[in-house]
């Protein structure tokens, strides 16, 4: 028999959807990153790519993508978003992409920063693709979220 503590799982031990309809509205917050490995020769032209302004097509794709996580992961909850934005900056070996997404709902965001992030990734790996097929997307980690039960969340702070 399963613990009680796993909320997505029902007395059977089958996955299912929290109901969250007892759960205070708050404003939540989440934050997430990863990288994109590129040469530093991609990433002095990444707006001028065969397809296009690399960096304009990520963050347009990872908006999208924040959009639509409850089609994309089967226990979420559709989330009406109040802020999503995605920032590309260049960093040592590549790019670094950064997401915050703002709600106000029952449950946190932190899967729709993860989301965001990914696919931003995921838009830039296809932008630079055609002149560098080496680039890799690694790191994708929530860095940080704040709202609801669970409290405040916050990477390197203990």
């Amino acid at each position: 028999m399963p613990s009680p503590s796993f909320s997505h799982l029902d007395a059977e031990g089958r996955a299912r959807m929290v109901d969250v309809s007892e759960k205070a509205v708050t404003r939540r917050e989440a934050r997430a990153s990863c990288r994109v490995l590129l040469s530093p020769e991609t990433v002095a032209r990444l707006d001028r790519m065969p397809k296009g302004d690399a960096v304009a097509v990520a963050r347009l794709a990872g908006i999208q993508a924040a959009k639509r996580v409850d089609e994309l992961i089967p226990l979420a909850h559709t989330l009406a978003l109040d802020l999503v934005e995605i920032d590309l900056e260049p960093a040592e070996e590549g790019v670094v992409v950064r997401s915050k997404v703002v709600c106000t709902a029952r449950t946190g965001a932190e899967l729709e920063a993860l989301v965001a992030c990914a696919n931003a990734a995921l838009a830039l790996y296809d932008m630079v693709k055609a002149v560098e097929k080496g680039a890799v997307i690694t790191d994708l980690r929530l860095e940080a979220k704040s709202g609801g039960r669970s409290g405040d969340f916050a990477r390197g702070s203990g």
